[in-house]
């Protein structure tokens, strides 16, 4: 097969990936272990694996994110309004897109491609997505950053958290020298994995010109996804600054940063030479901080990484003035970030959630591209910054580093720290603090402390059926967990409201994501139909299932091909803004506003590394929606504010809407 195959085959052949395998990027890792034994200057230990196919390989020739057809977008975009609108208002958004298509967004469709043209280095969406985070004013606590558990720690000693944190520090830094220095095996999704993932497959496509190696290997069904966002996983935090925040990365920074009790440590992992550090050596100067019996400080700078953007700015030009300004280069060039806390949360999920999702903000650091967060019994997360980027990149790190310190950890319970005087190497930062300074740290834990107190987490946790009997009835996973939330949603309030969906463009260069719309005309039929005093047959339930699954599969296809209709309109309203005067009134249309107003937002990582995750909703009077499917049950951790939203009552109709999912499905 010729390698320049047309764009619209190779699109086609994406879109033949199931929702569920295609999202499914990195294989489960085993539970073998091997102890590890260290020869430093090794390339086994610098690198946790050297690619015969460089990491961005494939990047220059990745296929551009497509700009969808005008009237496609509005197609899609009044079916998923009707399913969420009353035919009064939906009557009047019909005649504002009516409008739209064959007025002003003809010429607002020629602008934006004439812009894409003139920027074939990225995507249409990339720079204005960037411009939405960081211009947003709100905190990033509670309001973007999302968190991801990692599994408990099975093997007896090595859930001690200086074990644990040692551990994940010393892969962290392998995975990162792999990443730098191009070795890294690039990320890529197979069609057909027992033929393609294999030696034979990395030796056609190294050998290929990185203008069109992508194209080499859509030939053989594999395709190479964005790898853009890794260059800001490590090194890199968001800078507060008035108006519109700012990404700062310095990869020619060689230290960590650590945090506990409030206070902020910093020490090299990296030699002179930019060689990782002894596993002995990472090992001393974590215990010695874990160590470190320095009471909290009384004004702990680290919770004004959770305030307003414009607050936090004005109080951080404070700081360089009052001479504080190496020391936030420290902590916002270091590699990342380790938080210990003392307490315990055993393996209670809603102690988990909050300790996750916000904690002690007087010692974490929201800011930061992600912080690695441990308990005093070591329970492990991931918390991190969403403006750099999104899940590829954070994914792939997550399950390499899960994986080597399950099956191949560095540090043993019986390990020996290196005996060297650790506080030579440990250097604690000190602040000077004005007295406004002080008093905006005071205001900042008020702020907090009501801000994260109105929060409520729920959990489900049901073996009412998974992803065995949702294969057996030929239905999609994803689709029927979906389905229970609209269904729940209806029980609880007799409608339906709009609901966002995250998948990933990643396929595209500088893909970002697409929003999947799940509250449909068929989820509404359903939802209505076993709602009803007189539901009609089993048959016809079954039927409605069937559509529903159908449905919200097509749209998860079109959503990863770009061919979603929430980013098209993003890009063409960031258009008329940029040119002034009166917006379209597609724009104005109540309707638009309510379907951005996402009562029900709800998201997914089917990793085997995952314990879980969670976020909190993304409007006040809304639902955050962590969920996972496995094999024979389902969860769900639901965040909500009271009195805005009964948790609790969701939790219960949810319950009764998966009992009614399999009823219908497994009836005879």
């Amino acid at each position: 097969m010729a390698l320049l195959i047309h764009s619209k085959v190779i699109q086609h052949r994406i879109l033949q990936v199931s929702p569920i395998r295609r999202r499914e990027l990195v294989r489960p890792f085993h539970k073998s272990f091997v102890c590890q034994s260290v020869s430093v200057k090794d390339d086994s230990y610098q690198y946790i694996q050297k690619s015969k196919v460089p990491s961005m390989h494939f990047q220059k020739s990745l296929l551009r994110l497509p700009i969808p057809e005008l009237e496609k977008t509005c197609t899609r975009y009044l079916r998923s309004q009707k399913a969420i609108l009353s035919p009064e208002e939906y009557q009047v958004t019909e005649r504002a897109v009516e409008q739209f298509k064959t007025g002003p967004g003809l010429d607002l469709q020629v602008q934006l491609k004439q812009q894409d043209k003139a920027n074939k280095h990225t995507s249409y969406i990339s720079g204005p997505w960037f411009d939405m985070y960081l211009r947003d004013r709100v905190p990033v606590v509670l309001n973007y950053n999302p968190f991801l558990a990692f599994l408990p720690e099975e093997k007896p000693g090595y859930s001690d958290p200086v074990i644990r944190a040692s551990n994940i520090l010393v892969s962290s830094m392998r995975f990162m020298h792999t990443l730098r220095d191009n070795v890294l095996e690039p990320v890529v999704y197979h069609l057909n994995p027992a033929k393609t993932d294999n030696q034979r497959f990395r030796n056609i496509v190294r050998w290929m010109p990185s203008s069109i190696a992508s194209y080499a290997a859509y030939a053989q069904k594999v395709f190479p996804l964005d790898m853009s966002q890794f260059g800001n996983l490590f090194n890199s935090t968001r800078i507060p600054e008035l108006g519109k925040d700012s990404l700062k990365c310095n990869p020619d920074a060689r230290h960590m940063l650590m945090m506990k009790n409030g206070h902020f440590y910093v020490f090299d992992i990296f030699d002179k030479d930019g060689n990782i550090l002894s596993p002995s050596h990472v090992h001393a100067c974590v215990s010695y901080i874990a160590n470190s019996q320095t009471p909290p400080p009384s004004h702990s700078l680290a919770i004004m990484s959770s305030e307003n953007r414009d607050t936090w700015a004005k109080c951080r030009a404070e700081l360089i003035a009052a001479g504080n300004g190496e020391a936030l280069d420290a902590i916002d060039t270091a590699a990342f970030n380790i938080v210990l806390d003392d307490h315990d949360v055993g393996m209670d999920p809603e102690k988990m959630y909050r300790t996750f999702l916000y904690g002690n903000g007087k010692n974490r650091w929201f800011d930061k591209s992600f912080s690695i967060l441990l308990t005093g019994d070591g329970q492990c997360a991931l918390n991190f910054e969403h403006a750099w980027g999104d899940g590829v990149a954070v994914m792939s790190y997550f399950n390499e580093v899960a994986k080597e310190i399950s099956e191949k950890p560095f540090i043993h319970p019986d390990s020996k720290p290196a005996n060297i005087d650790a506080s030579q190497y440990v250097r604690r930062l000190e602040f000077n603090l004005t007295p406004s300074l002080k008093q905006a740290i005071e205001n900042a834990v008020q702020t907090y402390e009501t801000n994260t107190s109105a929060l409520q987490v729920d959990v489900l946790e049901s073996d009412v059926f998974g992803k065995n009997s949702c294969k057996k009835h030929k239905v999609s996973p994803d689709a029927m967990m979906q389905l229970g939330f609209q269904v729940a949603y209806y029980l609880q309030h007799g409608t339906t409201v709009a609901t966002y969906e995250s998948c990933s463009t990643s396929a595209f260069k500088h893909g970002r994501t697409e929003t999947v719309r799940p509250a449909t005309l068929e989820t509404l039929a359903f939802s209505r139909a076993v709602a009803s005093s007189q539901p009609p047959s089993n048959a016809e339930l079954k039927k409605l299932i069937m559509e529903c699954s159908k449905v919200h599969g097509n749209l998860t296809k079109e959503a990863a091909m770009g061919q979603g209709f929430d980013r098209h309109l993003f890009g063409l309203r960031k258009i008329a803004e940029s040119a002034g005067g009166p917006m379209p009134e597609l724009y104005t249309d109540p309707a638009y506003a309510k379907i951005n107003h996402n009562i029900l937002s709800t998201s997914t990582l089917p990793s085997t590394a995952i314990s879980f995750g969670g976020f909190a909703p993304v409007v006040r009077d809304g639902f955050g929606v962590g969920y996972q499917i496995q094999d024979d049950r389902l969860g769900i951790v639901l965040s909500s504010y009271p009195p805005h939203r009964d948790g609790v009552g969701f939790i219960e109709c949810a319950q009764k809407a998966y009992e009614i999912i399999y009823n219908v499905l497994n009836k005879a």
